[in-house]
């Protein structure tokens, strides 16, 4: 029997599983994740080589495709991407039934996308276990802008603009393969009647804020446009935040900084 279920367990079953706690609700990039990591026993003992975390993200890349004729087409894949990764040296064997507690605090990225529209951002979790199936845990997190971006954001709000879709693009030219895209339109206020959409990419280190705009002023729309752009070097609508700028001063420049463009 003991054989039959180290057997089992090393195709999963009966095998031991892993749970990651976050211990907070809502995140900022640049934060510290602190995290629990609970490992449960199954039906046999079994060694833990190690644990493995690693923060992800989707992002959207045009690829050309062909179907075997001369026509090229391009198809939009949906990409994962690390954004960062930790190992914790744990190696240890754990008895049936039995629970560990491993605790652990992680550096949240500067650019970990914002969660909101069809940006998701989880933690998965994995158990090492020599000649198994490796038990995996997954766990979405809710990640809110940082203070400068979000100064920006609530100056466009008050001026009468509202986020509609935000997409993390493929994008050239950055630490990471993509970048995080806010498409507002103007509903009220000045720019209501003159823009049809403002396109947004914010890119954030230690240092400063770094903005890029794209503003569609007709109909046909740019929706997606904006990372492209980026990846061929033709946008030139570019400001920087330093990150020492109060939140209110960050949205009232780039206010000033649009308006002296459009």
């Amino acid at each position: 029997m003991s054989l039959f279920r180290k057997s089992l367990a090393s195709l999963g079953m009966g095998a031991a599983r892993v749970d990651t706690v976050i211990q907070q609700d809502v995140l900022i990039p640049g934060d510290t994740l602190k995290v629990d990591v609970q490992v449960h026993g199954g039906k046999v003992a079994q060694q833990i080589d190690n644990i493995e975390l690693a923060l992800c993200c989707h992002y959207k890349e045009d690829v050309p495709t062909s179907r075997g004729d001369s026509q090229h087409r391009v198809e939009t894949l949906t990409q994962t991407c690390v954004l960062a990764a930790w190992s914790l040296p744990y190696a240890f064997s754990i008895a049936p039934n039995d629970v560990r507690h491993f605790e652990a605090s992680l550096a949240l990225p500067f650019n970990t996308p914002i969660t909101i529209g069809e940006s998701k951002v989880w933690l998965d979790t994995r158990l090492d276990i020599a000649l198994a199936v490796d038990p995996r845990d997954k766990d979405r997190l809710t990640v809110r802008p940082d203070p400068l971006l979000d100064g920006v954001f609530t100056a466009l709000e008050l001026a009468g603009l509202r986020i509609r879709q935000v997409e993390c693009e493929a994008a050239d030219g950055f630490a990471l393969p993509f970048v995080q895209e806010f498409e507002f339109v103007p509903v009220s206020g000045p720019y209501h009647g003159r823009w049809r959409e403002l396109e947004i990419v914010a890119y954030r280190d230690e240092e400063s804020l770094k903005l890029w705009f794209e503003v569609d002023r007709h109909q046909h729309g740019l929706s997606g446009m904006l990372a492209g752009l980026l990846g061929r070097g033709e946008l030139h609508r570019y400001c920087e935040l330093p990150a020492s700028l109060h939140p209110q001063q960050a949205g009232e420049q780039v206010l000033a900084f649009l308006d002296s463009y459009t």
